[in-house]
C-alpha cells in the first residue's frame, strides 16, 4: 500500500511539474500574450475562490453568499502593504496578512452565523459582505469609492501556481482528515452528526476560517496582478459568479470547480468579441447545462491520476482488437 501511494504522489508531481513547465514555455514563446496571461490569471484566482467556497457549501452544507468581501480584505490588505512595501518580502507579507486578516473575520462572522442555516445563513453572510464594501467605500486608507491605483505587480504564473495547487491541497487533505469527514458527516444529516457527538459549530467555523483563508489569497493575488481597486469590483455579484462556478462544477467535487472555473473562463473569453450578446450566450449556456446536468457536471466525483490510466488501458485494449481483427482478415484473404 505505501508504495502505492508513493507511485501516486510521484505522478502527481511529474503531472503538476509538466503542466508548469509547459505554460511557463508558452508564456515565454509569446503564445501565450498578455491578453491571454489575463485569462490565465483569472483562472487560477476562480479555482481558489471556487475550491474554497466548494468546502462551505458543497462539503460542508452551508450556503454561503459572502465570498465577495473575504477576497476584498485579502486585495485591500495586500494592495495597501504592497503600495508601502513594493518589494518581493511586501508581496508575500501581504498575501499572508491578507488571508490571515480575511480567517479573523470569517472566525468573527461565522461564530454567531453559523448558528443560522438554509436561506437564513446565506442572507446573513451577504450581508456580511455588503457591510465589508460599504466599510472599504468610507475608509480613507482605501481611498473610498476611487479605489487604489499602481498597485505593484508581483503575481505572475509561478505564483498564481504555487497557491492554486497549495490552496487545493489544503483542502483536498483537509477532507481526507477526520475534521474533513466531520464537515461531510453535517452536509448530510446536521441533527444525526450532532447527536453522535460532532459539534457542529465547531466544524462549520473551522471550514468557514479556511474557506476566508483562501479567498484572501485570491484577493490578493487579484490585487497584486490588475494594479486597480475599488470596492465595486466585491460586489453581490462576484459572490454569485463564484457560486455559479461551485454549483456548475457539482457541489462536493474539488476537480469539477477546478473544470468549471477554467470552462466558464475561456467561454466568457470568446464571447468578448460579441459584447452586445455576451451575458445573453453566458447566461444561456447556465441554463442549458443545469437543464441537462442538474447534478453539475462532475456532481460528487472527482478526477484522479488513475481515470487517465484507465482511458490508456481502454486504448491500448481497443487497438490491439482492431490490430487483431486486421491480422485475421488479412490471413482469411
Amino acid at each position: 500500500m505505501k508504495k502505492i501511494f508513493e507511485k501516486q504522489a510521484v505522478r502527481k508531481l511529474i503531472f503538476l511539474a509538466l503542466t508548469f513547465i509547459i505554460v511557463q514555455l508558452l508564456i515565454y514563446a509569446d503564445i501565450i500574450d498578455a491578453y491571454l496571461q489575463n485569462t490565465l490569471t483569472a483562472i487560477c484566482i476562480n479555482i481558489i475562490l471556487a475550491v474554497s467556497l466548494n468546502l462551505i457549501t458543497g462539503f460542508t452544507g452551508q450556503f454561503s453568499l459572502g465570498h465577495a468581501g473575504f477576497m476584498s480584505i485579502g486585495a485591500y490588505t495586500c494592495a495597501i502593504i504592497t503600495l508601502r512595501m513594493p518589494t518581493i518580502f511586501g508581496f508575500f507579507l501581504g498575501v499572508f496578512a491578507g488571508a490571515i486578516f480575511a480567517a479573523l473575520v470569517g472566525f468573527i462572522v461565522g461564530l454567531p452565523t453559523l448558528r443560522l442555516r438554509g436561506d437564513y445563513l446565506a442572507i446573513a453572510t451577504l450581508g456580511m459582505a455588503e457591510i465589508i464594501r460599504i466599510i472599504f467605500i468610507n475608509l480613507k486608507i482605501t481611498n473610498g469609492a476611487a479605489g487604489l491605483q499602481n498597485i505593484p505587480r508581483f503575481t505572475n504564473w509561478t505564483w498564481l501556481f504555487i497557491f492554486m495547487v497549495g490552496t487545493v491541497l489544503l483542502i483536498t487533505n483537509f477532507l481526507k482528515s477526520t475534521h474533513g469527514r466531520a464537515c461531510i458527516a453535517i452536509r448530510e444529516d446536521e441533527i444525526a452528526a450532532d447527536s453522535m457527538g460532532i459539534n457542529t459549530t465547531k466544524y462549520k467555523v473551522i471550514a468557514f476560517i479556511i474557506g476566508a483563508f483562501c479567498a484572501g489569497i485570491a484577493g490578493a493575488l487579484y490585487a497584486s496582478y490588475f494594479y486597480f481597486l475599488k470596492p465595486n469590483i466585491f460586489d453581490f455579484l462576484k459572490s454569485v459568479n463564484v457560486l455559479v462556478i461551485v454549483v456548475l462544477g457539482g457541489l462536493g467535487s474539488v476537480s469539477g470547480s477546478i473544470l468549471a472555473a477554467i470552462l466558464l473562463e475561456i467561454i466568457s473569453t470568446f464571447l468578448q468579441s460579441f459584447s452586445e450578446l455576451r451575458m445573453v450566450i453566458y447566461a444561456l449556456l447556465l441554463v442549458v447545462i443545469m437543464l441537462f446536468r442538474p447534478q453539475g457536471l462532475m456532481g460528487s466525483k472527482e478526477v484522479t491520476l488513475a481515470v487517465f490510466n484507465r482511458l490508456g488501458g481502454n486504448l491500448k485494449s481497443g487497438m490491439s482488437k482492431l490490430e487483431q481483427r486486421f491480422k485475421s482478415k488479412k490471413g482469411r484473404v
